[in-house]
């Protein structure tokens, strides 16, 4: 039997490393050359892990949230995850266990378990090699989420800014009816538009609120257009450059 394999699992083998990693760059060479994979499993668990930057994006529904994330990832080279757009990739799924769940609270402007949302936000996040700064649209939207994203995120990402786009529940209905003209999303008409503005104004506003508390919120008016929203959005990103 080699020496390696009296270790009863690969922690322990582990251990051992770390130790001759600690006495003696010799061993270490000659446990590289043997166990290559394993060591370098030991130096990943080892090395620092730089933490998600993490702009979220929250608004009324039709709030043009998704319209300024475009122009942000077009400009500054941010990955753009839209919960709700995860949430639908996921419904139109058909192996998903979860599917016929997520229909049922996207259609009654009801927020989906956060266990589902979040899973849904991780791997999108880990399986992103580009960079690691993302826009999370959508997201969190009550105190579920919040204490969901704490829970499992809050030491593999950090929240750098909340940009909360502001506009009236009746410019809302309006915009969100003209995307609906063509959107397909099974939420675009009156009913579900104001289930889900009610949902928004009783449970985002206060994690709005919440981070409001921590200087990371910054409104910006969505009343104007697309291109001079952005000009306003660009105020922001260029101070966290």
């Amino acid at each position: 039997m080699s020496s390696y394999q009296q270790f009863q699992s690969v922690e322990h083998l582990l251990c051992w490393f770390s130790f001759k990693l600690l006495g003696s760059a010799q061993h270490t060479l000659r446990a590289f050359t043997r166990h290559p994979s394993v060591v370098s499993r030991l130096l990943s668990t080892m090395a620092p892990t730089a933490k998600y930057n993490v702009l979220f994006v929250l608004g009324g529904p039709g709030a043009g949230k998704g319209t300024q994330c475009e122009k942000i990832v077009a400009k500054y080279g941010y990955v753009h995850l839209s919960a709700g757009d995860l949430l639908r990739a996921e419904r139109a799924d058909k192996t998903s266990k979860n599917g016929d769940l997520i229909e049922w609270y996207i259609t009654n402007g009801a927020i989906v378990p956060v266990e589902i949302t979040i899973e849904l936000i991780k791997n999108a996040m880990e399986n992103t090699t580009s960079t690691n700064s993302f826009l999370i649209d959508g997201f969190p939207r009550n105190k579920d989420n919040l204490d969901g994203w704490t829970k499992i995120m809050d030491d593999k990402a950090e929240v750098k800014q909340v940009l909360n786009f502001d506009l009236s529940e009746e410019e809302c209905l309006a915009r969100a009816m003209k995307r609906g003209e063509t959107s397909g999303r099974t939420d675009d008409n009156v009913e579900s538009f104001k289930k889900r503005f009610v949902t928004f104004k009783e449970s985002t506003q206060p994690i709005i609120d919440h981070f409001e508390v921590k200087n990371l919120v910054t409104t910006i008016s969505s009343v104007p257009g697309p291109d001079e929203v952005f000009v306003e959005v660009c105020k922001v990103l260029d101070n966290l450059q």
